[in-house]
């Protein structure tokens, strides 16, 4: 029997407020079960408020869950402590985000670096062959010694995709990684993540408010208050 890569059961998250002396909880994802396998390349839709960040930050265990649990490889990282789950963080996940977080005062290379020579998993040599081959594979190979500044919306966005790659993880994770960007650069951004789920089998989820992108990924998952309501399979 196959295990799936992710795994969440059961898992709910509340947000506790105090205000005039009493605490008020709000729940955000009232108990979400789902799993993700190797390969796929799925995407999170719903409303604004609907919890899809929410459930994507637990998924890559940047936040912990109110109760139930979380299996990544078949482990309940819910069990471990904050050291532990950094590395894991570090070790096996790639993460996206809407805004790309690039250092600004380095280039695309040595922003691609970074997460490996932060490991100490490559030496400063390999690192930075390592980070040439994954900027080439985003269409960046003309980019190396550009810093953000000097480089378009979409250019940085591939950055931030090749700098998730780097340290070689079982998941990504993107959070609105097109919610910046004009129709032209989402549909590039849209192909990199296809072409490295088709060629590399890189297991991908997005957030998207893009129906456009969202219905040409593998699955769509479908939130309204923090609840699955869809969850639908299709090809590309």
């Amino acid at each position: 029997m196959t295990i799936p890569l992710l795994k969440l059961v059961g898992v709910r998250k509340e947000l506790s407020i105090r205000s005039d002396g009493h605490t008020i909880s709000t729940v955000i994802l009232p108990g979400i079960s789902l799993e993700i396998n190797r390969g796929e390349f799925a995407a999170i839709t719903g409303p604004s408020g609907s919890g899809k960040t929410t459930l994507l930050y637990l998924m890559g265990i940047l936040d912990q869950p109110t109760s139930g649990s979380i299996f990544l490889e078949g482990d309940d990282v819910t069990l471990n402590n904050e050291e532990e789950l950094a590395g894991l963080r570090n070790s096996k996940l790639g993460f996206v985000y809407q805004f790309h977080f690039l250092l600004p005062e380095f280039s695309s290379l040595e922003n691609v670096m970074m997460p490996m020579l932060a490991r100490g998993r490559y030496a400063i040599n390999k690192a930075r062959e390592r980070a040439k081959e994954l900027l080439h594979q985003v269409d960046m190979s003309d980019r190396l010694h550009n810093k953000p500044n000097q480089l378009s919306g979409g250019q940085q966005q591939r950055v931030a995709i090749a700098r998730a790659l780097a340290n070689e993880p079982i998941l990504i994770l993107a959070d609105e990684p097109t919610g910046n960007l004009d129709s032209k650069n989402s549909e590039l951004i849209y192909d990199l993540f296809q072409r490295l789920n088709a060629e590399s089998g890189q297991t991908i989820v997005v957030v998207t408010h893009d129906e456009s992108f969202a219905a040409k990924t593998k699955r769509n998952i479908h939130l309204v208050d923090g609840e699955i309501v869809r969850d639908s399979l299709h090809g590309i």
